[in-house]
């Protein structure tokens, strides 16, 4: 069977990483890129790298005849997607890559972006998109809302030692670094070349990071207390890429063996043997994740370390395996692409 599938923000980097990801599936056939700003335009004008792909050409939403979608990927910014999906038919099964549904909490969501939820109903609904920790409830949901990337790759590193009781709650650190794609395409004066390349820089600093509320949300729903990490982003002269380094107080052999075992039987992240350290360069354009854990040279503590690519596993891979779930499809189709080295 082959799925119709739309998606909604296709002239924005994680649609055009969705579209590159399900050219590569044997049962997806794209019907419908929705994209306002560029409307009547090919993708070969906005992305030439897409080119060689039979694609429809972009159209406002509005104009989307979804009677003939199966599954809608929406990468629109934050607040447009909650606007948009309420509009959709009720019965169309949604992928929301934005952060408008990821918080449970209608408060949350205010509290950390700064507007009311539109819509809090749907926002009942929605199921945080985690793959790896939401696998069933996923496969049953209408709507899914993706993880940040940011979240993603910090939750690899720390849910399973949460989860396992291995590591002090109150003497967590999480130190990242991400790829300037991460903060979308639009045109920012801070993120052109000459602003960005030859040097790096934290931001959001003493816990204002939005991921901070996915953060809060999921290691104290684990804990059954609340947990707050100390969490300091820094953006990188990179195209893509995070990586996560956490600090954490713990025996260092109990730290690995819980990440081993939590991710034997995961075919998209991979624990590295003992000291040995991830880098974002080995999984490249992939929906792959690799975790390192080494032991600090203070007795008793432990540094984990992950990376990702936001673009892929942190965002459009991630979405498309969620996809694939409530599809009933293989949840890797269209995502063993090896990664691109160098």
């Amino acid at each position: 069977m082959t799925h119709k599938i739309a998606i909604l923000g296709a002239s924005g980097y994680t649609g055009a990483e969705l579209i590159r990801l399900i050219a590569t599936h044997p049962n997806m056939d794209i019907v419908a890129l929705g994209a306002n700003s560029k409307a009547g335009q090919s993708m070969a004008q906005v992305f030439p790298h897409l080119r060689h792909l039979d694609l429809p050409d972009l159209v406002k939403i509005e104009d989307i005849d979804f009677t003939k979608v199966d599954l809608c990927f929406c990468a629109l910014p934050h607040k447009t997607s909650q606007e948009v999906i309420s509009a959709l038919p009720h019965d169309l099964k949604i992928v929301d890559l934005s952060a408008d549904f990821r918080l449970r909490d209608p408060e949350d969501y205010e509290t950390w972006y700064g507007n009311p939820h539109s819509a809090v109903e749907m926002q009942g609904e929605a199921v945080y998109g985690l793959t790896e920790f939401y696998r069933e409830a996923i496969a049953r949901a209408r709507l899914v809302a993706g993880t940040g990337c940011n979240a993603a790759t910090g939750q690899y590193v720390l849910r399973p030692l949460i989860a396992d009781g291995l590591i002090d709650l109150d003497d967590i650190i999480l130190d990242l670094k991400c790829g300037v794609s991460g903060a979308g395409r639009s045109l920012r004066e801070n993120l052109l070349h000459a602003e960005l390349s030859e040097g790096y820089h934290a931001y959001a600093l003493g816990g204002t990071h939005r991921h901070l509320g996915e953060f809060d949300q999921e290691f104290s729903a684990i804990a059954g207390r609340d947990v707050k990490i100390q969490f300091t982003p820094h953006l990188i002269p990179a195209n893509r890429g995070i990586l996560a380094t956490g600090y954490v107080k713990g025996d260092p052999d109990a730290v690995y063996a819980s990440l081993q075992n939590a991710y034997a039987d995961e075919p998209f992240i991979e624990v590295l043997p003992m000291g040995e350290a991830p880098s974002t360069r080995h999984i490249r354009g992939s929906n792959f994740c690799h975790i390192g854990v080494s032991r600090d040279r203070i007795e008793g503590r432990a540094i984990v370390v992950a990376a990702l690519d936001n673009l892929t596993k942190g965002s459009s891979g991630q979405a498309l395996q969620n996809a694939n779930l409530m599809l009933g499809e293989d949840e890797t189709a269209g995502l063993m692409l090896a990664p691109v080295f160098p």
